[in-house]
């Protein structure tokens, strides 16, 4: 048995994103290798918060973003996915992408190994059209120290 921490679902959410910000299909698979349900159930909770702050973030500087922009950079992206999962995320991109909420619900409750994938391919996406790959990997960064932070504060109750 290894001495190695075990990633935190934390780590792992962070990991499987920047695995495709890199474009890095081991990374991705890597940041996913042996996650159990419970776990993945985390992981997905950890993406959703990235993904509702990146998107209000988006909201309030007014970047615009395209269609085209946004569908091309998950396809490229996409690729880096599990091969069962490239179709899905995406079909899932085009229903958000389109506003068409069930569609999106459709596809990403279909599992939810599928759903983080899904998932960390939007906050990819967005993160890269808002900041740009170099700011993005810094916001990552930084959100990773935050968090530490915070659970290695014990002021903090966490």
């Amino acid at each position: 048995m290894s001495d190695a921490a075990r990633p935190t679902s934390r780590d792992r959410a962070l990991n499987v994103v920047r695995g495709y910000v890199d474009r890095d299909g081991i990374a991705v698979r890597d940041a996913m290798d042996g996650l159990e349900a419970g776990g993945s159930i985390e992981v997905y909770a950890i993406l959703n918060g990235l993904l509702r702050s990146t998107i209000s973030i988006m909201e309030l500087t007014g970047r615009p973003w395209t269609l085209d922009e946004l569908v091309g950079r998950a396809d490229e992206l996409a690729a880096s996915a599990p091969p069962h999962y490239e179709f899905a995320v995406g079909e899932a991109t085009r229903a958000w992408a389109s506003g068409d909420q069930s569609a999106m619900r459709a596809v990403s409750c279909q599992d939810i190994a599928g759903a983080v994938h899904i998932t960390a391919v939007g906050v990819a996406v967005l993160g890269l059209a808002l900041w740009g790959e170099a700011g993005f990997l810094a916001v990552l960064k930084e959100f990773h120290e935050a968090a530490t932070a915070l659970v290695d504060d014990p002021s903090t109750g966490v």
